[in-house]
């Protein structure tokens, strides 16, 4: 069954915010709700109620293979169009797709994030020095 654009938005919010260390608001308009992880945006739903879309990070050839299996797909509305879809209502537009996709964003974005720096130890280890092996010369001799 299709999802329809309420459904569609709800369902892509309701994906996003399952996932750790996101983050959602509006910094660039009132009209687009921005998810981010790490401070990188991965997920974009418009608030127009005339125009319910999402928009996400995909890897461009499943970004043109969606192109040209789904109507309501489109390359990315306010993003690179290379590496943005948008997903709007429409036939084939299941929540699985729309979940699979926004997990799949989020999953390019956090990928690319910086390694935090390995864990410095404050507590130095006694370090144990091993006794140096016994001399076999000595150990003939009987020493």
């Amino acid at each position: 069954m299709s999802a329809s654009g309420d459904r569609l938005q709800d369902t892509a919010r309701r994906a996003a915010l399952a996932l750790p260390d996101v983050s959602h608001g509006y910094p660039f308009t009132p009209g687009l709700d921005v998810y981010k992880v790490a401070g990188k945006v991965f997920l974009i739903v418009t608030d127009d109620p005339d125009e319910q879309i999402i928009t996400v990070k995909c890897e461009p050839e499943h970004a043109r293979a969606h192109v040209r299996g789904y109507a309501s797909i489109t390359p990315g509305r306010y993003l690179d169009k290379r590496h943005w879809i948008s997903l709007g209502p429409g036939p084939g537009i299941t929540e699985r797709l729309i979940t699979d996709a926004v997990e799949d964003s989020y999953d390019l974005v956090a990928e690319r994030l910086p390694r935090p720096a390995p864990r410095v130890r404050r507590a130095r280890r006694r370090r144990v020095v091993p006794e140096p092996p016994a001399d076999p010369r000595r150990l003939r001799q009987g020493q």
